[in-house]
């Protein structure tokens, strides 16, 4: 479930007549004339701000940036070796030759 007490068909009926593709911004603009709920424009706002492709796109933003997103970001980053918070530049990796060499 997206946000709050909104189901992901709530938001695909708010976009019934939306034609893809479509940003954010579009999605909002859309739900807010079709009358959706103050949740359903919440679900739609806490979606990255990108272009989609169709309802199939939408339905995932809004399921992935439900409650559990930020575990989710979480597990993803700890996959790609990343630790949360840290910066790339920043995180642990093996030196290079020229690195070994300017640390001389």
């Amino acid at each position: 479930m997206g946000a709050a007490h909104t189901s992901v068909p709530e938001v695909l009926d708010a976009l019934k007549d939306v034609s893809y593709p479509a940003d954010r911004d579009r999605l909002l603009t859309a739900a807010r004339e079709a009358g959706a709920s103050d949740d359903v424009v919440m679900a739609l706002r806490s979606i990255p701000a990108e272009e989609y492709g169709g309802r199939e796109e939408v339905a995932r933003a809004v399921r992935d940036s439900g409650p559990g997103h930020a575990t989710a970001q979480r597990a993803s980053q700890a996959r790609h070796a990343g630790r949360p918070g840290i910066a790339q530049h920043l995180r642990d990796e093996p030196k290079t030759p020229i690195h070994e060499e300017f640390d001389r």
